[in-house]
Parts: structure tokens; C-alpha cells; sequence
């Protein structure tokens, strides 16, 4: 019989086999200081581009009297049980109806966390009978969920509507051999890896000609897309086309927490059989009240999201001036595409932090294919036309000396935090 501890020690995995020489620098870095453009990362001040901060909201001084006033009025601990049992309050129902409204739906319900709620919705609206077809790029905790689906799941092409047909065509050819289940279709808003949006408005269109419902995961389209920041499906015009709007507060609200938004009497069965929320602990008031703040600023302060995508257009347009590919990301999700091995990429990396003073996201193998490098900026409110420039700056001789070869290393380097 094998030891499992054994198995494990032995391998360490794609990523955790780099450990002794990257934790604490190009994984698990700690960054210090304000949430803000610029914070500090082992002494030194640094432009940071890797923040799920959208609006600015994180420091927003509204943010933290808010976050502050329901700490000290509630502390952490209320309300005490799971939202069924004992942890309901007239604050979890205020901030439920304001969100279903903000996203133009019938209801909402609170989730305790972006990753966890959406693996367990999956759970909760799909019997082994179901039929779920998904995008081949949907994130880590759409995948996790189709993991415990008993049933068959299609993944078709990413935005690739013929395959998604395909797909809805294979899906209906089984339900109709079966005579039991239905179809859920599942992309995204915006895919948060290359900053591009689903094609709502032609999945959508699909439903004209087959029979399906459809779930969008929107964590980067809240309040960053639309006219009201009511996201990717307002920006489209197809708002009212998706069954089930799920988004978290981890981006453009800075916070902890996600919602679910649809027809009263889904939501109402979500609420009363996601096992995620029915055996958790309810979302601590000091949060619920923080995020009732952060939505009001959603609604009420445009100029924060006429900010943010000023910056982008602003480094987005620099980088394609640059000569840099950012791909086909029409969000404020900025992926920079280089090629290059893992050692090449830590070691432009440290160039960056090191010497330019700009920290970002590394995406290498195996989230990539090998020989493939992708920089990931993520703009705010709160980022200065400096720090674009610099960043701009930063990013054009780095590449010269990529291309140059002078990274080129037979190992990544050394960086680890001594003290880990």
C-alpha cells in the first residue's frame, strides 16, 4: 500500500516544484501598505497591476468608514449560524434586493464566495439527467463544479458559436434518446485571463432555435460593463436573455461575498438548496454592510467606472502603440502575450519588480502552453497617468531584452523569502 504523505512530498506539482525558489516572491509575494496604484513589496515601492480593485473601492474612505462602523457595531461574529438556521438579518434581505435590481432581476441571493457559490450552484440546479455545455476557457470554479455533476457536460470552443451549436445539437440529440433532463449552458461575462466577453448576445440568439438556460458568470463585467455597471449582459443588450446573472464582489466591489440573480422562484429554490450556503456559516454583518456601501457607489458614482476605463483605453492603446499583442480584450483585463520559457519569464519578472519598480501577474506552464509567456495588467480608478507611463516604459525595454535573449537561465532565479 502506497503512503499518500509520500506521493505527495514526491511531487509537488507544475507549479510547487518551483517553491524553494519562489515562494514569497513569484508566488506568494506579500504586498504591504494601502490598497492602492502603488504599494510596497519587500521594502521598495512598486506600480501595482495585479489587484482585483476595479473601482478603487478597496481605500475608498466611504469603503473604510463603513467597513469600520459595521466592525464596531456588530463585531465579527453576527449574525451566529447558517442563513437557514439563525443568521438571517433585515441587512442580508436589504443588500439581496438591492443587487437584483442593480442587475435588473427578479431576486438575488447572497453567497459567501465567488469560487465556492458557483461550484455549489452547479450542484444545486443540475440532476444526473441535465445536460451542461460550457465553454472550453470557463474559470477554475465553473470547471470544479462540472466535476461533481453526475450527468454528461459539452464543452464547446472558446466563443465559437458553431461549436457551440454543435454541441447544443449533440446535447438535445441525448435528451430526446433519454426522455429526461434539460440543457444549461454556461460561459462568461468577460474571461478574466485574456479580457475578452462572452458572445451573450449570439448565445442568446441560440435559444430561438434550441431548448436551454443560461448561466453567466460576470465577476469581471460588475459594475466595469454597461451603462449602469450592470455588466456584460447590459453592455450587449441581452441583460434579460440570462436566466442566472452570478457575480462576486471580489473585483469592482474590492470585498468578499457573490451573489446569485434571476427569477424570483429559482432563486428562491437556489436559497433553499445550495448546500454551500445551508451548511456555512452566514456572511458576517461587517461585510454585508461594507458591500451595501460599495453597491451604493456603484450606482451613484459613474466617474469611478469613467476612470477606470480611461486607464485602460490609456494602457492599452500605449501597449498596442509599443508593438505589444494584448489580444482581443474588449474589458479592462489587459493580458500582454510574449513568448518564452518559465525561466525566461521569473527572470523578467525580477527585471521588472527589481529594477522597474512594476509589479503584475506571470501566467506560465502549464496554465499556458510551454514556450509561452502572458503578463496580465489589471487598470483601476486609481492608477495615475504616471503610472502608465512608467509601466509603459518598464514593459519596452524588458521586452528588448527578451528578445535579445538575455534572460535566458538553465533555472528560475533564487528569490525565495528567507524567513518562509
Amino acid at each position: 500500500m502506497a503512503d499518500i504523505f509520500e506521493r505527495l512530498i514526491k511531487n509537488y506539482g507544475p507549479i510547487g516544484q518551483h517553491r524553494e525558489h519562489a515562494h514569497g516572491y513569484f508566488a506568494f509575494p506579500k504586498l504591504e501598505g494601502d490598497i492602492g496604484g502603488r504599494m510596497i513589496f519587500r521594502g521598495k515601492e512598486v506600480i501595482v497591476w495585479s489587484l482585483n480593485n476595479y473601482l478603487g473601492l478597496a481605500n475608498h474612505p466611504d469603503v473604510r468608514k463603513a467597513d469600520a462602523e459595521g466592525a464596531a457595531r456588530f463585531g465579527l461574529a453576527a449574525p451566529m449560524g447558517a442563513r437557514m438556521m439563525s443568521g438571517n438579518s433585515n441587512y442580508h434581505e436589504q443588500l439581496e434586493k438591492e443587487l437584483a435590481e442593480f442587475v435588473m432581476k427578479e431576486d438575488a441571493a447572497l453567497l459567501n464566495y465567488g469560487y465556492q457559490g458557483m461550484s455549489s450552484l452547479i450542484d444545486a440546479l443540475c440532476s444526473r439527467h441535465d445536460i451542461i455545455v460550457y465553454d472550453a476557457e470557463s474559470h477554475a470554479c465553473i470547471v470544479d463544479g462540472l466535476r461533481m455533476h453526475a450527468g454528461h457536460r459539452y464543452v464547446y470552443k472558446h466563443n465559437d458559436m458553431a461549436d457551440l451549436e454543435k454541441q447544443l445539437q449533440r446535447a438535445t440529440t441525448l435528451i430526446e434518446k433519454q426522455k429526461a433532463g434539460g440543457i444549461l449552458v454556461i460561459t462568461e461575462g468577460v474571461f478574466g485571463m485574456a479580457g475578452d466577453q462572452g458572445k451573450l448576445k449570439e448565445i442568446a440568439a441560440l435559444k430561438e432555435t434550441y431548448e436551454f438556460r443560461l448561466l453567466v458568470d460576470d465577476a469581471h463585467g460588475f459594475g466595469t460593463l454597461g451603462k449602469t455597471g450592470a455588466g456584460a449582459g447590459e453592455a450587449q443588450g441581452v441583460q434579460d436573455k440570462i436566466d442566472l446573472y452570478f457575480s462576486t464582489f471580489a473585483k469592482s466591489m474590492a470585498s468578499i461575498g457573490a451573489f446569485i440573480g434571476g427569477e424570483r422562484k429559482i432563486v428562491d429554490y437556489i436559497r433553499y438548496n445550495i448546500r454551500s450556503q445551508i451548511f456555512a456559516k452566514s456572511l458576517p454583518m461587517p461585510l454585508v454592510i461594507g458591500n451595501l456601501k460599495r453597491l451604493e457607489l456603484l450606482r451613484t458614482r459613474p466617474e469611478l467606472k469613467e476612470k477606470l476605463w480611461g486607464n485602460a483605453r490609456k494602457l492599452q492603446s500605449g501597449l498596442k502603440a509599443h508593438g505589444f499583442d494584448i489580444g482581443n480584450t474588449d474589458s479592462p483585463v489587459t493580458p500582454i502575450y510574449m513568448t518564452g520559457g518559465v525561466e525566461e519569464a521569473t527572470a523578467m519578472v525580477m527585471d521588472l519588480r527589481e529594477n522597474y519598480h512594476v509589479f503584475c501577474s506571470i501566467v506560465v506552464y502549464p496554465v499556458i502552453p510551454k514556450g509561452h509567456i502572458i503578463y496580465r495588467l489589471i487598470p483601476t480608478a486609481v492608477h495615475t497617468d504616471a503610472d502608465i507611463e512608467e509601466t509603459l516604459r518598464a514593459f519596452d525595454e524588458t521586452k528588448k531584452t527578451l528578445d535579445a535573449g538575455k534572460y535566458k537561465a538553465a533555472s528560475i532565479p533564487d528569490m525565495a523569502d528567507a524567513s518562509a
